[in-house]
């Protein structure tokens, strides 16, 4: 498609500049030129240039100028002569057709189209537009997952990942930022939210057991319209902001699994607070110690029975009343009541909140 770009412009440029013009891909293969019939034929020694990344030089009677989207020249233009003449409409042609194609890729180009879709660059009423041009198939089910990493490597996790979803007309890896790798991976029918966690199991283990890059992954809601994978892709970056504060151990963090977390995650830090003194009327969270609290934490993790918790810890089972007996006198909450465990576990994750809202400014 360049090919024929660049042929439209070297053929209007053919009266005006009056001498040979013409385009060569890195190679040296002539893809446009003023004179049709020398397409497709070699120029000698544009490998060799290429190779020393020259941008500007002369040969064989011809001023050659390197142009390209990327660090290295994908394609030299070339115009009859070397003196300043010929050097200033090499100049000339090389910056025009640079901007024509950039121009062209980000028009027709699949990632960058569904890169400015997530990133919710672009009017949702272009949207359909732009799909139609390119052909590109919107009513697909898919999911955005962001593969976030501690720090960065020799081997980036962009290229991993990459690497392990090749087909680039159903999956496409781009880089967010420095840390996030962002996934849209096309979804086939059949395929359930306990797959698509496995799927990003797999990507976490590649990347810590082949290349010992740590990484977590945050995982959108599926969508069947390409105008909502905006949404995903927020939703994934609210899974990896949540799970950094309630679920510290977890890798993988799936949106649709935040449940109480993310109405927390969304509250003003002055609700919660006016929550904790209203929970707390009798004597503070932070007066509690941390034996106390593990035992809490144990004691919600075995579903609020006393004979399950005491064998966990390893405690008699008076031992354990009595803990809770006097977590009840310093709060005011007896955590073998459901209604005041489940005040209580809500307590603990604003008090988790506050606290890495407090960190992070």
């Amino acid at each position: 498609m360049s090919n024929r770009l660049f042929q439209g412009v070297i053929y209007q440029m053919k009266e005006t500049v009056g001498r040979t013009v013409g385009v060569t891909d890195e190679t040296g293969v002539i893809v446009a030129c003023s004179e049709l019939s020398r397409i497709d034929g070699v120029k000698e020694g544009i490998r060799a240039e290429r190779m020393t990344n020259s941008v500007t030089f002369t040969r064989n009677g011809y001023t050659y100028r390197g142009f390209s989207n990327s660090k290295r020249n994908d394609y030299y233009v070339f115009v009859e002569g070397t003196d300043d003449f010929a050097d200033r409409m090499a100049g000339v042609l090389a910056i025009s057709l640079r901007s024509l194609k950039q121009y062209h890729d980000e028009k027709f180009d699949k990632l960058n189209f569904i890169k400015n879709v997530v990133m919710d660059n672009i009017m949702p009423g272009d949207i359909y537009a732009r799909a139609r041009e390119m052909h590109f198939a919107t009513d697909v089910s898919r999911v955005v997952l962001i593969i976030r990493v501690e720090q960065q490597k020799d081997m980036s996790a962009f290229d991993v990942v990459q690497n392990l979803f090749p087909d680039k007309q159903k999956d496409f890896v781009f880089d967010a930022s420095d840390k996030d790798t962002v996934l849209i991976k096309e979804l086939k029918k059949g395929i359930e939210t306990k797959d698509i966690e496995k799927l990003a199991a797999s990507i976490v283990d590649t990347l810590n057991v082949e290349y010992y890059i740590k990484a977590t992954v945050g995982i959108g809601s599926r969508v069947t319209n390409i105008k909502d994978l905006a949404s995903s892709f927020k939703e994934a970056q609210i899974a990896l902001e949540v799970g950094k504060i309630f679920d510290t151990e977890k890798l993988i963090v799936n949106y649709g699994n935040l449940g109480i977390a993310r109405l927390i995650y969304q509250l003003p830090t002055t609700l919660c607070e006016m929550f904790l003194k209203e929970v707390f009327k009798q004597g503070s969270i932070d007066s509690l110690d941390q034996e106390t609290l593990f035992t809490i934490q144990s004691f919600f993790e075995n579903n609020l029975n006393v004979s399950e918790t005491s064998r966990g810890l390893f405690v008699h089972r008076n031992t354990l009343v009595y803990r809770l007996e006097k977590i009840k006198k310093i709060t005011g909450l007896d955590l073998r009541e459901f209604d005041d465990a489940i005040v209580f576990k809500v307590a603990l994750m604003v008090k988790k909140y506050l606290r890495s809202s407090q960190e992070k400014y």
